[in-house]
């Protein structure tokens, strides 16, 4: 981490969002504690990726707060502490090092420091191979993984994760999850929007779970898969579809 002060617990209280005279997220309130993974479940259009833009800070909220324990300050700017991966990186016509070293400059790390810190994120997540070749020309496993890494490399506190394996084989999303649980091990902060049970079984500490723009239940990972306490949430486990 960048420092010993954390932005952590993350706290969100009556959180909304609207957009075209409709109400997209709404009353939503939470707290995100240091460490673990948070996995933000729910259908399509119930406003997981929504609540991570603002969260993040990517949209204004038409209401209530997002706070962390110590917000941006001349010394502490928790702006810098946090980073975002999507569901479609955004890669920048340049080699897949210099995304990185290009991140590293926009997050104001020194120019002398780049590139080691470049290549330490490509080797630290096998990448090192890709490093000359074209970002966008790499398949979209190999894409997402220098996404992390390039999120890594600004050393953030806390990541948030828009779906960030929904569109890969089964192959790269298990070197997804694998990146995933190593942040996790070594401190990294994730919350994470999937509508992958299997995946978010398989990794989630907590669990929030979205419907309709509203958060409503959330608690411990286990016990939302052994019992959950809505109607929503038992038939989203159970394959139903939800409207």
């Amino acid at each position: 981490m960048r420092d010993t002060v954390s932005i952590l617990p993350l706290t969100v209280e009556g959180l909304g969002f609207e957009a075209g005279g409709k109400q997209l997220v709404a009353d939503v309130g939470f707290t995100v504690p240091r460490g673990g993974i948070t996995a933000i479940l729910g259908p399509n259009g119930s406003g997981k990726s929504l609540t991570l833009r603002l969260c993040h800070g990517l949209l204004e909220p038409s209401a209530g707060r997002v706070a962390w324990a110590h917000p941006a300050n001349a010394r502490h700017g928790s702006a810098k502490r946090h980073a975002m991966v999507f569901q479609k990186p955004v890669m920048l016509r340049r080699s897949a090092e210099a995304n990185i070293v290009h991140a590293l400059a926009a997050g104001g790390v020194a120019r002398r420091t780049r590139q080691d810190l470049a290549r330490q994120a490509m080797e630290r997540f096998g990448l090192a191979a890709l490093a000359t070749r074209p970002a966008r020309l790499l398949s979209g496993g190999e894409q997402q993984r220098l996404a992390i890494a390039r999120a890594w490399a600004l050393k953030p506190e806390l990541m948030f994760l828009d779906e960030p394996s929904s569109q890969l084989d089964p192959g790269a999303v298990r070197q997804i999850e694998a990146m995933l649980e190593t942040l996790a091990a070594e401190g990294v902060t994730l919350v994470m929007a999937t509508h992958d049970l299997g995946q978010a079984r398989r990794l989630a500490h907590r669990v929030l779970f979205f419907h309709r723009g509203r958060l409503i239940e959330q608690g411990p990972a286990d016990a939302f898969f052994a019992s959950p306490s809505t109607p929503e949430a038992r038939a989203f486990i159970a394959g139903e579809l939800l409207w």
